[in-house]
């Protein structure tokens, strides 16, 4: 138990630095945890650089005791959240804590006590910052370490919301792959009839016309994901700036674009999770151009199913199913053995049945929790 707690607003970058390096504490010994890459945190971070603060306020926040960190959170309002869903709502993310209520207490009370001032009436998280970054608190699956782009946490943390008073807001689950049990009789035969009767063709991201594809990824991911829980639309210039980094590890082979009558009506986008790699990357200091090398240099044998989804008035058609299928069709002729699908909102019917079509076994489930602010 500690006493005298503190919690402080961070404003300079030596308190950034102490924000990001508390994690290696919190985590020290974890053998599943995935050190993030100091130069990524900061980006993320970046209130003058990240385009995400150009609609959003944000305010860090350290908790000490006697001198030593003991706790770090996040406070924030996405204006384009509210905006996109009429809704007058606050944001906690970066949640980190050792094992005492008191000092998760004391977080949370500076972050309600920050949103509350800009008038929101409930926060929900973890959003860090927000739901195209990492999002969830990790429930179920403790066990096997994160897939590239997903967090993780101690167990602990789900009794430190669940006491402060944070109830269930929605699941996410992630869904593991294994390549023998991906391609069902059923699932071949659909597939291949749908794409038959559509007269549908399938192609991979174009690196030589990288960006005029990733302006059309952008249009199909806005109307595609324009209706899901949560979902706030990537603006230019933030979809141009996540494009940016993710082209170091993307295997173009594995981006795929649904067309019909050369028009783009879906697509998927599976990245080889790197996390494999990063996993022995202790310090966290890693130039992001040699993660090509890096994919070369130690075997990666597994893969994150990100984005799968198409056009509303398509969802019946079965192209989903198909870029399914394609997805595995694919990552399994590229060498990947094994995949995970994340994250898959509970209630999303038809996307958690297409994953359980491809043999998927759920084996992880993130939460979103929600407060009420009075």
């Amino acid at each position: 138990m500690h006493n005298n707690i503190t919690v402080r607003p961070i404003h300079t970058k030596k308190e950034e630095m102490a924000f990001i390096w508390f994690q290696w504490k919190v985590y020290k010994g974890n053998p599943n945890w995935v050190p993030p890459l100091i130069t990524d945190r900061k980006k993320v971070i970046d209130k003058k650089k990240n385009p995400f603060y150009k609609h959003a306020e944000m305010q860090l926040f350290l908790a000490e005791c006697d001198g030593e960190v003991v706790g770090r959170i996040g406070a924030i309002v996405n204006n384009n959240h509210n905006k996109e869903h009429g809704e007058n709502i606050g944001f906690f993310g970066f949640l980190e804590c050792i094992n005492d209520q008191r000092v998760a207490n004391a977080l949370f009370d500076s972050t309600r006590g920050w949103l509350q001032t800009r008038g929101v009436t409930a926060m929900r998280g973890p959003a860090s910052p927000s739901v195209n970054d990492e999002y969830g608190l990790l429930v179920e699956g403790f066990d096997k370490p994160p897939a590239v782009l997903m967090p993780y946490n101690p167990p602990y943390y789900q009794q430190l919301l669940e006491s402060y008073g944070f109830t269930k807001a929605r699941d996410l689950f992630a869904y593991a792959l294994q390549k023998d049990k991906v391609f069902s009789e059923k699932l071949v035969r659909l597939s291949e009839a749908v794409k038959k009767r559509q007269g549908l063709v399938i192609r991979t991201l174009n690196m030589k016309d990288f960006w005029n594809d990733i302006k059309k990824i952008h249009e199909l991911y806005t109307k595609a994901w324009s209706r899901n829980w949560g979902e706030v639309p990537l603006t230019d210039e933030e979809f141009h700036y996540m494009a940016k980094d993710l082209r170091w590890i993307v295997d173009p082979d594995l981006v795929i674009i649904a067309e019909l009558k050369g028009n783009p009506i879906g697509f998927g986008m599976t990245l080889p999770d790197i996390n494999i790699v990063l996993k022995d990357n202790k310090r966290g200091y890693l130039i992001p151009g040699l993660f090509r090398l890096l994919l070369f240099k130690k075997r990666i044998d597994s893969v994150r199913i990100v984005i799968l989804g198409v056009l509303p008035e398509y969802l019946n058609s079965g192209v989903g199913g198909l870029l399914f299928y394609e997805t595995g069709r694919r990552g399994v002729a590229k060498g990947y053995p094994r995949g995970e699908a994340s994250w898959v909102l509970e209630d999303n019917l038809m996307m958690n049945r297409g994953v359980e079509l491809m043999g998927g076994e759920k084996t992880k489930t993130y939460r979103i929790y929600e407060l009420p602010i009075n």
